[in-house]
């Protein structure tokens, strides 16, 4: 996708392949940065780089940047083409299906064949008399094989003298298959009989008689199993707007000479004419030229209550008719429509956000060097000693072995999985490492407000009668006449009569009158339940009463529905978006984390302001469009905030995948939940502050796990470099490690939510 902007500028989006961890990323932005006229940022979790270069740079000049550091790059497919179909992406790589089944082909095949190598390398019981070339043919096609993506990414990142996770895992695996070989071959360990004695003593040897078969086939599947992981999380990265887009009518009635004709909806031409019944998805974006209904359109612009149209308005594609037919003309389509704009909205805010380095890859950049010339300092220092040739290999051997992270492949992969195996039981999903860090640094929550603070449904609020009316009889005709229409507040109406008196009777007649109300007659009763309006045309006034009322209703928001019957106004009702009876606990226990809560909501304000009033949130944005609540939550970002953002609807998609934490309802929309990092699954608000808990107890875990990892290989590395270090003490330790890591992920399996 290339678009020309003003000021003889162009703006490309290219599909970047071959990207490991997120230094990846960086290296190719700071490579295209490099180049006159660009501006360039790449996103690790959507693999793709948006770019704006002067007219003078070709694209494929900024595809030959890409390639030259290491990695490839085309224009992405073209629309329509499902992300996840198992067709090759534009990077000329793998489409994410084909990543994802060849890495788990790799994993299982390691784990198979690593079981048996680590089994009877560290059991003597197991060691019969050539174990040793068994272990070598099991450890090799793991070690070559499966650990392939690593050595790829290693040598790519040595031609560029970087140095990552990839870089340690291939050069202590490697370290310690061809030792391995060496000693099978031209040293002692090949030879009849020969065993690994589990003795954890410290003491010099020359190495010819040790092999270090399943520390390599160990640490790589292990490293195998956090990327497959991983990637299965990374695989979503381009749901949201897949989720959007299919949000959209599939196919339309389209009006042709008179007859409707069914067609697909990416048929419609700007001037079409179609047909909208009740129930059904406006097509795409038009203007009303037949009929009149109730618009439920919520899921685009959070207002709550649904909006009246008649010929001449304007309705928005995807959202639902929830009235009467329509007939509508269609006024953009396609790529233009808003459901399109909101789309790019998303992908544009996940494009600009920012990618989290890895903690490990951070380390390992200062790591790894220090390790490489840790062993070149041994091997050159026992040289000189005159020790021989064999044990300054062995030495420096050592050094990259115990060095190879073990531990540190655990660290991330297992305190994720108790994490989110955990939050799964109180239903909260966490996507995956990537969303944790911003947790610890969050300050401030955003939160829309249909359908997350609010049930996002409507219900009656009050009941207020005139003098001497009874309030059953008010609901019992009321709810009989409201029972029969399909809108939305109607509905409400005769749900809350039914809970309240029972079986409802049936109108003997009924009529709809567009756009005020409804009419008929009810066990003998001329009635009329709608606005005020209605009753203005049969001469019918509402007393004081229910006109202080009424006002009163308006001011707060709610939408108030008078019910007449007889000539006589009888009663009002009160229709509003409920408050959800957790929500005021939820943003008590959201500022106990030391968040500020604000209430961002495209309703009115009035609206706005008596929902936030109830729950306790004193700042309020309201009356705003989707691409206002992008702009809202950039806002806040630019005064030096870390946002999170708590939303259900697909007009809170862009701002979700904008926001430092996006948590969405787990019963809103899939647009929503895909654009997220964290998924409240019931719905109930008090779940944010729980989810937020955890996230940050799952970081906290993975720390603690990296700094244990690091810190074991750390304090061994001076008895590698002594030539101290006997292949079961190295063992051990590994194991040790390894243990420390599972034991401490295993903690988060007692985190308790609030009471």
């Amino acid at each position: 996708m290339t678009t020309t902007t003003p000021g003889r500028t162009a703006e490309v989006e290219l599909a970047i392949g071959g990207m490991t961890c997120a230094s990846c990323a960086a290296r190719i932005e700071k490579k295209l940065n490099r180049m006159e006229g660009v501006e360039a940022t790449v996103n690790y979790a959507t693999e793709k780089a948006k770019v704006t270069f002067a007219d003078d740079v070709a694209v494929d000049d900024l595809i030959a940047t890409v390639e030259r550091t290491g990695y490839s790059a085309a224009p992405p497919a073209p629309a329509g083409t499902a992300a996840g179909d198992g067709q090759e992406d534009g990077a000329g790589g793998q489409g994410p299906h084909d990543e994802l089944r060849t890495l788990r082909q790799r994993l299982f095949g390691s784990l198979a064949l690593s079981v048996p190598v680590i089994a009877m390398a560290m059991a003597p019981a197991l060691q019969f008399e050539y174990w040793q070339w068994l272990s070598l043919t099991l450890a090799a096609p793991v070690v070559v094989w499966g650990a392939w993506p690593f050595h790829k990414a290693a040598w790519t990142n040595a031609r560029h003298g970087a140095a990552t996770m990839d870089t340690l895992i291939s050069v202590g695996t490697t370290a310690a298959f061809l030792w391995s070989l060496w000693a099978l071959f031209f040293g002692t360990a090949g030879e009849p009989g020969m065993t690994h004695p589990f003795e954890l003593t410290i003491a010099r040897g020359d190495g010819s008689g040790n092999i270090y078969l399943e520390a390599a086939a160990g640490v790589t599947t292990f490293i195998l199993a956090g990327r497959y992981f991983e990637a299965k999380s990374k695989r979503k990265a381009g749901a949201a707007l897949r989720a959007l887009m299919e949000l959209g009518a599939k196919e339309v009635a389209v009006l042709r000479d008179g007859r409707e004709e069914r067609v697909p909806v990416d048929r419609l031409a700007v001037g079409d004419r179609f047909v909208v019944r009740p129930g059904e998805k406006i097509a795409t974006d038009g203007t009303v030229v037949e009929g009149a209904s109730a618009v439920d359109a919520s899921m685009l612009t959070g207002e709550s209550v649904p909006v009246e149209v008649t010929v001449g308005d304007a309705v928005t594609g995807a959202t639902v008719n929830a009235g009467g037919r329509l007939v509508v003309e269609a006024t953009r389509v396609g790529s233009d429509t808003q459901l399109a704009r909101m789309a790019r909205l998303v992908e544009d805010a996940q494009n600009g956000k920012a990618a989290v380095q890895r903690l490990a890859d951070r380390i390992s950049g200062i790591f790894v060097p220090v390790v490489i010339a840790l062993s070149l300092g041994t091997l050159g220092f026992w040289l000189g000693t005159g020790d021989g040739i064999s044990a300054a290999f062995t030495a420096a051997v050592a050094v990259l072995i115990i060095a190879c992270p073990c531990a540190l492949g655990l660290a991330t992969p297992t305190a994720l999985m108790v994490g989110t195996g955990r939050g799964a039981q109180l239903g909260i999903l966490i996507k995956g490492p990537e969303v944790l860090e911003s947790t610890r640094k969050v300050d401030t929550v955003v939160l829309d407000k249909t359908g997350t603070v609010t049930t996002g449904t409507m219900s009656l609020h009050a009941l207020h009668t005139a003098d001497g009316e009874d309030e059953e009889a008010v609901l019992r005709l009321a709810g009989a006449l409201e029972h029969a229409s399909e809108h939305p507040i109607a509905q409400a109406v005769a749900a809350a009569a039914a809970d309240r008196v029972g079986p409802l009777p049936v109108p003997e007649d009924f009529a709809n009158v567009p756009g005020l109300g409804v009419q008929g007659v009810v066990e003998g009763h001329a009635v009329l339940v709608g606005r005020q309006q209605l009753l203005a045309e049969w001469a019918i006034t509402l007393p004081a009463g229910l006109a202080a009322a009424k006002e009163r209703s308006e001011q707060a928001g709610r939408t108030a529905i008078a019910v007449a019957w007889d000539g006589e106004a009888r009663a009002l009702l009160e229709v509003a978006d409920a408050v959800k009876p957790t929500s005021a606990q939820a943003i008590r226990r959201l500022r106990d984390l030391g968040l500020t809560p604000i209430l961002l909501t495209g309703d009115n304000k009035a609206v706005a302001q008596t929902v936030a009033a109830e729950v306790g949130i004193d700042e309020v944005i309201a009356e705003v469009l989707p691409e206002d609540k992008v702009e809202a939550v950039k806002r806040l970002q630019a005064e030096g905030r870390t946002v999170a953002m708590v939303g259900d609807g697909v007009n809170d998609a862009a701002a979700l995948a904008q926001a430092d934490l996006g948590l969405a309802i787990g019963t809103g929309t899939d647009a929503a939940i895909e654009a997220a990092d964290l998924t409240l699954v019931n719905g109930d608000l008090r779940a944010a502050p729980d989810a937020i808990r955890l996230a940050r107890s799952t970081l906290s875990t993975i720390k603690t796990n990296l700094a244990w990892a690091f810190g074991y290989n750390t304090a061994a590395l001076p008895l590698a470099a002594a030539g101290l270090l006997n292949p079961m003490l190295a063992g051990a330790a590994m194991a040790f490690s390894s243990v420390s890591v599972v034991a401490n992920s295993l903690r988060l399996r007692r985190f308790r939510p609030l009471g």
